[in-house]
């Protein structure tokens, strides 16, 4: 009697992992402070909750189509229509239990067992995990913090095998908060086309950018580039509405028609409430949306400015999302209590003994040197946790 092989390949993912200890030392009575969660702040705007609501008192509590609700399918063509310019059938959109269910969909859908697929780093944790899982060679190319972690073309044709089948892209982006730009864009769609692999777009943090840039969605710059995306969105980051797990993807057919008749069989319908309540998100106001991004907004500028002004410690300005890769190169080697701060995890490690504060170690995101930061948290909080970092650091002796 043994564990799967394939399962027991699967790394646990490090940043629940380390937001699950942070938790724990909180119900001890600590006062930590947490870098670590992935989720909005924010409570889920009062309308989405009065939706959910009424789809309770409607009795709306049964099975529902497994790919998703016809109401919950049109709002999410209409969204592709009105703000990425484009234009799917509601055959073309399959709702799932949150948007890593879609993204684990798309590749249990496209891979054959030893299909590759390039996943420029520092990326998501889940993302080569799930390709293992859907028995696919995760490879990873290189980004640089000089170009702001947006990948090379050049880079991603260098890793392109004759088993190359699928690309991950993710922008704005985790855990680096990076926007890759319409150049960028355009250079990935050229070597799709050219090598004949798909594109899997998780732009699952849109609607959180900064500065006034704009959203570009790959699907929209090329008939050939619609035609090999697979859109993966939601609406947890958006709306704050991590626990009520709404995912959803859009692209080819027969892609589309794979994942719901593997969605049928694995968990069937998501939620039938809480898609009622995404269809009233996606559909509704976005005041809460605008107030949560300049939140971010100004909680981003204060994170960058204040680790400007902490000696041996660097990070650059994301554009989106609300992460900050916190470079701390310049203090590898330094120890704190004998104990030599040689790696990311062995910071993290001493940080939440030394300061009770939580990050996410780099070499999770397979960025050794670095650490994630979330200002998805009070400014209280931020100033709080940036402080007992200097004073950490402060300590250190060489």
């Amino acid at each position: 009697m043994e564990i799967s092989k394939k399962c027991s390949r699967v790394a646990p993912s490090a940043t629940l992992q380390i937001d699950a200890k942070a938790k724990k030392m909180k119900a001890e009575g600590l006062d930590v402070v947490g870098f670590g969660a992935g989720e909005p702040d924010f409570d889920t705007p009062s309308f989405i909750i009065d939706a959910a609501k009424e789809a309770l008192d409607q009795g709306m509590t049964r099975y529902t189509p497994a790919s998703g609700t016809v109401k919950l399918k049109k709002a999410i063509v209409e969204k592709f229509r009105k703000d990425n310019g484009l234009t799917y059938d509601p055959a073309q959109v399959i709702v799932s239990n949150g948007a890593k269910h879609s993204i684990y969909n798309t590749l249990q859908a496209i891979l054959n067992i030893g299909d590759e697929v390039i996943i420029p780093s520092p990326f998501w944790v889940s993302y080569p995990e799930m390709v293992r899982m859907a028995d696919g060679v995760p490879v990873s190319v290189i980004t640089h913090e000089e170009d702001n972690f947006v990948p090379r073309p050049s880079a991603i044709e260098a890793a392109v095998t004759e088993k190359t089948k699928a690309i991950i892209i993710n922008s704005p982006n985790n855990p680096c908060g990076c926007v890759y730009d319409k150049n960028t864009l355009e250079a990935i769609a050229y070597l799709a086309k050219k090598h004949d692999f798909y594109i899997i777009s998780d732009e699952i943090y849109e609607a959180l950018l900064y500065n006034g840039q704009k959203h570009i969605s790959i699907a929209s710059l090329s008939e050939d580039a619609y035609e090999r995306t697979i859109v993966i969105n939601g609406v947890s980051k958006s709306y704050a509405m991590t626990g009520w797990r709404i995912g959803y993807a859009a692209g080819p057919k027969d892609v589309i028609t794979a994942m719901s008749n593997y969605q049928s069989h694995a968990t069937s319908n998501p939620n039938s409430i809480a898609q009622y309540a995404a269809a009233a998100a996606i559909e509704g106001p976005k005041d809460a949306t605008k107030a949560m991004v300049q939140a971010f907004h100004e909680r981003r500028d204060y994170m960058i400015a204040t680790i400007a002004s902490i000696p041996g410690l660097s990070a650059k300005m994301p554009g989106g999302a609300f992460y900050v890769m916190l470079n701390i190169k310049g203090i590898l080697g330094k120890c704190w209590q004998n104990r030599r701060i040689d790696g990311s995890m062995a910071f993290t490690e001493a940080l939440l003994e030394a300061e009770n504060v939580a990050v996410v170690p780099g070499d999770a995101f397979e960025a050794e040197g670095y650490v994630r930061l979330s200002y998805a948290t009070s400014m209280q909080n931020i100033e709080k946790g940036l402080a007992r970092i200097a004073h950490f650091v402060s300590a250190l002796q060489n």
